[in-house]
C-alpha cells in the first residue's frame, strides 16, 4: 500500500472483517506492528456542528468500515497533545447529520480528559472524566438501534461513558478520527485494536455477553505507536 496514490483504497486492520477507507484523508498515517494505526490531523480539523452557531466542522480525518450486525470495538489511545482540544477518538458514523465520537481530548485546562458527542442534526458534547495516564481504552459499540460508549484506564475494568441511539436501524460504520481544531495539528495512536461482532451484554458492567474483558493489560505489547515513523503523507 503507497500513501497519497492510494487514498481510496481500502486499509486492512487484522481485528476488523471488512476494510475501512478514508472519507476525510488525515495530513498522514501508518498502519504498523500489531495493527496498530497512526494518525496525524491538520490545523484547524474538527468534528462538530455547533447548536449555538450557524457553522460547524466535518473535516477532521475519518478512516470508517461498515460491519453488519451488533459489534464492539476498541482501542488504546494516546494523543501527542500540543493545544486545547486536540484528540484521538473512535467513531460510530451514519451520515454527515447524525454520528457519534468518543475522544481522548486535552481539555482547556490541558487535563486529558474522556470526552463524548452525540450528533442527530446537532452535535452535543459531554466530558467524563479526566486521564491521569498518556493513554486510555475507548470502545464503541452497537447495539440493535441503540449505541454505547465505554472507556477504560487499565484495559479490564469498563466504565460506561454514555448511552445514545442514533436513530437508525440500517448499517452502522465504525473507525478512528483525529483533530486539531486550535492547533497546528495533532497525532494519535490507537493499538491493541479489537473487534468482536458480538452484542455488548451488560451495559453497566461493560462486558461483552459470554467473554471476558477485551484488553488484558498483561498480554498486550508495549506501546510503540508514537515511534513509528509516517510512512503515509497526503
Amino acid at each position: 500500500m503507497q500513501g497519497g496514490d492510494n487514498v481510496g483504497a481500502p486499509v486492512y486492520l487484522a481485528p476488523f472483517p471488512a476494510p475501512l477507507r478514508w472519507e476525510v484523508p488525515p495530513r498522514s498515517w501508518s498502519v504498523g506492528k500489531a495493527a496498530s494505526l497512526t494518525v496525524t490531523a491538520g490545523g484547524e480539523t474538527d468534528l462538530f456542528l455547533d447548536p449555538e452557531r450557524a457553522a460547524g466542522a466535518l473535516n477532521a480525518p475519518r478512516l470508517l468500515g461498515t460491519p453488519h450486525g451488533d459489534f464492539l470495538a476498541s482501542a488504546r489511545v494516546a494523543v501527542g497533545f500540543a493545544s486545547a482540544r486536540d484528540a484521538g477518538a473512535l467513531l460510530l458514523w451514519a451520515h454527515e447529520r447524525s454520528w457519534a465520537k468518543l475522544c481522548f481530548e486535552l481539555s482547556p485546562e490541558r487535563e486529558p480528559t474522556v470526552v463524548s458527542v452525540v450528533t442527530r442534526g446537532l452535535s452535543e458534547s459531554r466530558r467524563s472524566f479526566a486521564v491521569h495516564k498518556d493513554h486510555v481504552w475507548l470502545r464503541a459499540s452497537r447495539l440493535g438501534r441503540a449505541c454505547a460508549f465505554h472507556a477504560s484506564t487499565d484495559g479490564s475494568t469498563w466504565q460506561l461513558v454514555r448511552s445514545f441511539s442514533l436513530g437508525i436501524a440500517r448499517d452502522l460504520s465504525v473507525g478512528f478520527s483525529a483533530q486539531s481544531p486550535a492547533g497546528d495539528g495533532c497525532t494519535a495512536v490507537f493499538d491493541d485494536i479489537r473487534f468482536t461482532p458480538r452484542r455488548l451484554g451488560d451495559l453497566r458492567s461493560g462486558h461483552a455477553a459470554g467473554d471476558d474483558a477485551l484488553a488484558r493489560v498483561g498480554q498486550m505489547p508495549p506501546l510503540i505507536g508514537m515511534t513509528l515513523p509516517l510512512t503515509y503523507v497526503l
